[in-house]
């Protein structure tokens, strides 16, 4: 498959992929008429993660499903906002910042992105140290998981389009924590670029704007945007505070799997990780 290394065809290729996926999903929603909203949207999700899947064994390459995490929300939200018609003012701003957050966070990738030629070095690393496991860990680790993970912090977002019409300032001021959030992560992710763009910093650490006070800047943006998702719903619905199990599980996720897999790489590539790591804070800054 020679066109793996090219750019453009390899964003042409996942491109299609992505809308076959789409489609996949829309059919499996439609196959389940009379069931409950979430229900189905969590088996067009599954439908649509399992095709995505299957293109990246074809493929041999995992990072198929790398923009799955931002683009399934920017299609689900406005979705199941048009399938129930909840177009309301509060509605509206919610998926404006989910949009905001999705279209951010997918030109980053995009920006990042090389072909289909390369995958992420935690996959690869996964499949060489588990070559058994691999089909296991492929699917539910790497795809699944990560499509549950995303399908729980949005169910917030899902309940206050299906259940409130209102506006309150503390809808507002959640939302304004999301565009906090993704402001955050944008500019984590652009002082990242520019000392990654100078030689002279090659194997070393970044300690400049962000970096300086917190380890994982742009992870800290990606937790505070679904707790201000979860908040814009308590600040609705207080009585559905259960739902914090979505930004709980993420929050979760990325203390315990994301940052020490990433940690750990940095520790071994990088002497001085381990000096910057014991005197800045993972996502909040030491103040002694």
């Amino acid at each position: 498959m020679g066109f793996k290394r090219n750019r453009s065809l390899s964003f042409f290729a996942i491109l299609l992929i992505y809308v076959a996926a789409a489609a996949v999903g829309a059919a499996a929603f439609y196959a389940l008429p009379g069931r409950d909203l979430l229900p189905r949207l969590f088996t067009a999700d599954v439908a649509a993660t399992l095709l995505v899947w299957l293109f990246g064994i074809l493929l041999g390459n995992s990072s198929v499903y790398d923009p799955y995490w931002s683009v399934a929300p920017m299609v689900m939200a406005p979705f199941a906002a048009a399938y129930i018609k909840a177009l309301s003012p509060g509605v509206l701003l919610l998926l404006g910042v989910i949009l905001l957050w999705g279209i951010r966070l997918t030109l980053n990738w995009a920006f990042t992105f090389q072909s289909l030629n390369m995958q992420d070095w935690r996959y690869t690393q996964l499949r060489e140290a588990h070559p058994k496991l691999w089909f296991i860990i492929n699917l539910f680790g790497i795809h699944l998981f990560p499509t549950a993970v995303v399908f729980f912090v949005m169910i917030p977002a899902f309940l206050f389009t299906m259940d409130f019409t209102g506006m309150n300032f503390g809808i507002v001021a959640s939302a304004c924590l999301c565009v906090f959030a993704v402001a955050l992560q944008a500019t984590a992710d652009a002082q990242m670029r520019r000392f990654k763009q100078s030689a002279a910093n090659a194997g070393r650490v970044n300690r400049v704007g962000l970096w300086k006070y917190i380890r994982h800047p742009n992870y800290l943006g990606e937790i505070l945007m679904w707790w201000g998702i979860y908040f814009m719903l308590l600040c609705a619905r207080p009585d559905l505070w259960a739902a914090l199990i979505g930004p709980l599980a993420n929050t979760l996720m990325f203390v315990n799997i994301s940052i020490p897999l990433m940690e750990n790489r940095q520790l071994r590539d990088k002497p001085e990780y381990s000096e910057y790591q014991a005197g800045t804070g993972m996502l909040l800054p030491k103040f002694f």
